[in-house]
């Protein structure tokens, strides 16, 4: 089989699952994965025929994206700001909207800051400010260990030097075990459990629920403790970055207003929801 009719073949498949739009932009992915060819090259070769390895490749991943397992998964890898990241089951997909977070941390921040990362999952969030920001030091903290040992490939694939922290924020003696620093980020666990009912089969049967719930009757929780952990380690004028719920940011700025932080900012993400705020100390 060609390369073009490949790809043309593949998409009809995921058709079935996703958009046409999400199954073209899926196919389009396996494709350079499986050739090593980008979009244009693919069309000046667009009559070479596949080799049996290649088809080999292409019947795995076919019937992992057939079962609704993420793409990301399949491939073992996503892109975040430009930079590659090894992803599994152990660790959430990297979205757009903590890119918008990222990408406002790194508008307003410069030079030698000392950042933490609390839930970092991949690592997306440290290793990409660490690459932006080469003069800071950079900390990241998480429960999980696969999911350390995740994002510690991934700083070391992305040339990176971060200190990872085994810690449980949820632990009362969870701030003896971080540094002292001036930005805290995080993307923490904020979808309450009743929100399940509502999301797609291949978020809910792959990506970890560790990562991703919180109980309905504490949708807060998280914030809560990230807030008494900044009380603790963040220098005086330094800044917390938090991703949200849409519907928790009046809430968490009240919060964050309570336990003396000021210039509270809700910022929307592309899609017009509140999903980000900043505060400082």
């Amino acid at each position: 089989m060609t390369v073009h009719n490949t790809f043309h073949h593949l998409q009809a498949k995921l058709t079935g699952i996703y958009d046409d739009r999400e199954a073209a932009n899926i196919a389009d992915w396996v494709m350079e994965k499986i050739t090593g060819w980008k979009k244009m090259d693919r069309v000046v070769n667009k009559q070479v025929a596949l080799s049996a390895s290649q088809q080999q490749q292409l019947a795995r991943y076919t019937a992992e994206l057939l079962r609704n397992r993420p793409v990301q998964y399949v491939l073992e890898e996503a892109w975040f700001i430009g930079l590659r990241f090894f992803v599994n089951e152990s660790v959430l997909i990297p979205r757009p909207e903590t890119e918008e977070l990222v990408d406002w941390i790194l508008q307003e921040n410069y030079g030698s800051k000392r950042i933490l990362d609390i839930g970092t999952g991949s690592g997306c969030i440290p290793v990409t400010l660490k690459k932006k920001m080469p003069e800071a030091d950079v900390y990241a903290c998480d429960i999980s260990k696969d999911a350390l040992e995740i994002a510690t490939l991934n700083a070391r694939s992305n040339g990176t030097d971060i200190l990872f922290i085994d810690c449980d924020i949820l632990d009362e003696s969870a701030s003896n075990k971080l540094p002292y620093v001036d930005i805290i980020a995080s993307n923490p666990p904020y979808i309450p459990l009743k929100d399940k009912v509502t999301m797609r089969s291949n978020v809910l049967d792959f990506e970890p629920h560790q990562a991703l719930f919180v109980s309905d009757e504490d949708a807060l929780l998280f914030y809560r403790k990230i807030v008494a952990l900044a009380l603790k380690r963040l220098s005086k004028g330094g800044s917390v970055y938090l991703e949200i719920h849409e519907e928790l940011g009046s809430e968490v700025m009240e919060m964050l207003q309570e336990n003396g932080f000021s210039q509270v900012v809700l910022r929307k993400d592309l899609q017009g929801k509140d999903r980000m705020i900043k505060a400082a100390y």
